[in-house]
């Protein structure tokens, strides 16, 4: 049963929408926005960008909460470094998200498993509803921002995140790659027939520079802007194929290069400006 009063959407919605929604929410949470980071696919880099996202929100000041939806792959508690960490206990009222540094709450299979490298051996119905779980079940409290890292595919659970949850828009991450773009555009068109808005899209792994000139040398065949223009996208950041990246688990988001940050600003600046329209 859908609880309008509690909803982040409340007010926006159309009168056919309301009438086959199907958003839980619980009533100890007061999240003012949902940001889903998406690609339709695996290994593009949609952790790490949700990572980078949910701290840079939490230097600008921004209460931030960061749900690893990926259930089958999680990677999330390596990324804020707490590989180690699992869920003991639970309040009667619901499961406590563990905190991360810098006052992150985070949620991931992993911390619900007796090790990091058990396999989740669901199927999908069942995957589906720990999803579900994960926004009705969870005490998130209060909440500026949600950043969901969604799981690869446009199948069941992504359906039933999107389903589930009032999704304040979508940021897409691809690599410069035809085969990629084509099976990001899938996600793209999911987003839009569930009335999801895409805010723009991330492209991860888009050069590698060089250490002494700094040139920036493209490794990939590079058909950005013709899959942006084709698909009526934003192309929010390019972000390098660099070791602070790739090290992110191991160094911390503490190590990340200023030039990176500095190139992720028009994606924090693109989320942060749903708040000041609301």
């Amino acid at each position: 049963m859908a609880n309008c009063d509690s909803c982040p959407s409340k007010g926006n919605c159309s009168d056919d929408k309301k009438e086959t929604c199907m958003i839980e929410n619980n009533p100890l949470n007061n999240v003012k926005h949902i940001i889903g980071v998406m690609s339709g696919k695996g290994g593009v880099g949609k952790s790490t960008v949700s990572t980078l996202l949910a701290y840079e929100l939490l230097r600008n000041g921004y209460k931030v909460g960061l749900m690893d939806a990926d259930i089958t792959g999680p990677s999330i508690p390596r990324l804020v470094n707490m590989q180690n960490k699992r869920i003991t206990s639970t309040s009667e009222k619901g499961m406590i998200p563990l905190t991360a540094v810098g006052g992150l709450k985070v949620m991931s299979t992993n911390f619900l498993v007796d090790n990091e490298d058990a396999p989740v051996l669901w199927r999908g119905p069942i995957i589906g509803n720990l999803v579900k779980q994960f926004w009705t079940e969870v005490i998130w409290g209060e909440l500026d921002y949600l950043i969901v890292d969604m799981p690869p595919g446009t199948s069941d659970v992504a359906i039933t995140a999107m389903q589930v949850m009032p999704f304040s828009g979508i940021i897409m991450v691809s690599v410069p790659q035809d085969m990629v773009s084509m099976i990001v555009s899938k996600a793209v068109h999911m987003a839009e027939k569930m009335n999801v808005p895409v805010l723009g899209l991330v492209e991860n792994m888009s050069y590698i520079q060089c250490p002494d000139c700094g040139k920036k040398i493209s490794i990939f065949e590079d058909n950005t802007e013709n899959f942006i223009k084709d698909k009526n996208l934003e192309l929010l950041c390019e972000l390098p194929m660099c070791k602070d990246l790739v090290n992110l688990s191991s160094k911390g988001i503490a190590k990340v290069n200023d030039d990176i940050i500095e190139e992720f600003t028009k994606v924090i600046n693109c989320v942060i400006e749903l708040d000041k329209s609301k």
